[in-house]
C-alpha cells in the first residue's frame, strides 16, 4: 500500500522536526518526509490543517487479559487505543491470574497478533502473584518478549525483594515500574488527603506516602545501578525528587496521565465515582508542578493508566467503587482543550512525551516518523469540537471524569504499519 500525507503540520520529536510538509508511506514503512512529494500511485490523504505524528505510545494500560474480560479485552482495548490515535499500548499484570511466567506472556502476545488492531506490549509481574515476596519468572519473561516489569497496583514493602529484582533485570537493561504509595499510610483511604477530604469526611491517601516510596526506590536503582520508572506519578514533591535524581544520574523515569495534569481533588463528588483514582486526584500545587515537570524535561511520557470497570462496579459509594476509568479515547481532546488553548503546554511538548519520550525510557523500536521506521502514524485534528459520549466509546468502560464535556482536538486517522485502522472516529 502506498498512501501520501499531503500538507499536514509534521511533528516528529526524535528529529526536532517540525513543519508544515508531506509524509509518503510505502510498504509499511515511512518512504519520505518532505516538501511537495510526489503522490503518483498513491492514495492521498489531505492533512492540511491538522497534525500529522508518530503513532502515540501508552505504555500504562489495563485491558483485563486474563480472566477479567468483562472489563475490557483485547480486541476492545485495542480499538479504543486506534480510537484514540494510539498504535502501541503496554498493558499491566495485574490480572487474573496475574503475568507472571513466560509461557502467559507468550500466549497473550499471540492472542494480540490474533485480535488487535494495534501493537500490544506485555508487562510481567516482578514478584510471584505481585505478593511482594518471591521474584517472578523475570528472565524467562524477558526471552519470551515482556517489554517491562511491574507489580502495579501494588507497593513492594520489602526493599530487599526489589534489589533483587533491580540486580538481575539490570543484567537485561529491562526497566521496573514502580507503583509508589507507602501502605500504612493509605490504607483504606480513597482521595487525596486535604482540606478536600476533610469537608467531605473520607479518609486520605497523602502524598507523603508517594514520596517516601518514590525517594526509597530511587535510591535502591542508585545502588544497583538500575533503571526505574515511576507509575503515574501525583505528588509535587515526587516530581522533585525524580528531577534531583535525574541531575544526579540516576536511571530514573517516570510518567504522569491526563487527570493528575488537569484534575484536583475539588473534582471529587461523592456521587460520581468516576473520580476515583489510584493514585488520588491531588492538590492545585501538585498539578502545577506535574505541569512544570512536563515542559522541563522531568517527566518523560504521558500515559492513560486506562482502568475500566464493569457498570456495576462503579455503580456503587465512593468508598467502596474501584479505581480507575478508561482514558485513552479521550487524552488527546483532554490534554489540547485544557493544557495547549489555555497556553500552559505546546503542542510539540505533549506529543513528545505521547511518542518519543515514551519510546526512550522503554527503549521501543517506536515514535518517530524517521524515514524508515515502521509506519504508525497518527493524524490530529486541532480544532475539531466533539463531546465526550460513552455510548460511542470503543472501550467496555463507561465511566469517566469527561463524560458530556466539549473538547476541542480530536485523532482522525490512526495508521498502523502502513495500514489505516481508524479514520473519522471509526475503527475499521
Amino acid at each position: 500500500m502506498k498512501l501520501i500525507l499531503k500538507g499536514g503540520r509534521v511533528i516528529n520529536p526524535a528529529e526536532h522536526f517540525d513543519e508544515v510538509a508531506d509524509v509518503l508511506i510505502e510498504d509499511g514503512k515511512i518512504a519520505a518526509v518532505g516538501k511537495d512529494l510526489s503522490a503518483e500511485g498513491a492514495e492521498v490523504y489531505d492533512a492540511a490543517g491538522k497534525i500529522v505524528t508518530p503513532g502515540l505510545i501508552d505504555m500504562h494500560t489495563h485491558f483485563r487479559e486474563p480472566g477479567q474480560e468483562a472489563k475490557e479485552d483485547f480486541e476492545s482495548g485495542s480499538k479504543a487505543a486506534a480510537a484514540g490515535g494510539y498504535t502501541t499500548v503496554a498493558t499491566m499484570p495485574n490480572t487474573k491470574p496475574v503475568v507472571d511466567t513466560a509461557a502467559l506472556v507468550r500466549s497473550l502476545e499471540k492472542r494480540a497478533e490474533d485480535v488487535a488492531k494495534v501493537h500490544i506490549r506485555i508487562i510481567g509481574a516482578v514478584t510471584k502473584g505481585q505478593k511482594g515476596q518471591e521474584l517472578a519468572e523475570l528472565g524467562d519473561m524477558v526471552q519470551a518478549g515482556a517489554v517491562a516489569f511491574s507489580d502495579d497496583g501494588h507497593f513492594d514493602p520489602t526493599a530487599k525483594v526489589l534489589l533483587n529484582a533491580y540486580d538481575y533485570l539490570h543484567t537485561f537493561d529491562k526497566v521496573i515500574i514502580n507503583h509508589e504509595e507507602e501502605p500504612s499510610l493509605v490504607e483504606d483511604g480513597v482521595m487525596n488527603e486535604g482540606h478536600r477530604s476533610a469537608m467531605l469526611g473520607m479518609k486520605g491517601r497523602p502524598t507523603v506516602a508517594e514520596d517516601i516510596a518514590v525517594a526509597r526506590d530511587i535510591l535502591l536503582a542508585e545502588y544497583a545501578g538500575a533503571r526505574v520508572h515511576v507509575a503515574h506519578i501525583s505528588s509535587g514533591r515526587s516530581v522533585e525528587l525524580v528531577r534531583e535524581a535525574k541531575k544526579h544520574g540516576i536511571r530514573v523515569t517516570t510518567e504522569v496521565t491526563p487527570h493528575h495534569l488537569t484534575m484536583t481533588d475539588e473534582c471529587v463528588n461523592l456521587y460520581d465515582s468516576s473520580t476515583k483514582t489510584n493514585p488520588p486526584l491531588r492538590s492545585q500545587s501538585d498539578v502545577d508542578a506535574m505541569v512544570e515537570g512536563l515542559k522541563d524535561g522531568t517527566i518523560d511520557a504521558i500515559v492513560t493508566d486506562h482502568s475500566p470497570h464493569a457498570q456495576e462496579e462503579k455503580d456503587r459509594e465512593y468508598i467502596y467503587a474501584p479505581s480507575g476509568f478508561p482514558g485513552l479515547e479521550t487524552a488527546i481532546g483532554v490534554l489540547f482543550t485544557d493544557l495547549c488553548k489555555t497556553g500552559k503546554v505546546d503542542i510539540p511538548t505533549i506529543i513528545e512525551k505521547m511518542t518519543w519520550g515514551p519510546a526512550k525510557a522503554f527503549k521501543l523500536d517506536a515514535g518517530t516518523l524517521s524515514v524508515g521506521a515502521n509506519a504508525d502514524v497518527t493524524v490530529i485534528d486541532p480544532d475539531l469540537v466533539w463531546t465526550v459520549d460513552p455510548k460511542k466509546f470503543y472501550t467496555r468502560g463507561s465511566h469517566s471524569p469527561f463524560v458530556g464535556r466539549e473538547l476541542t482536538g480530536k485523532p482522525v486517522l490512526t495508521i498502523v504499519d502502513g495500514k489505516v485502522v481508524m479514520k473519522d472516529g471509526v475503527v475499521l
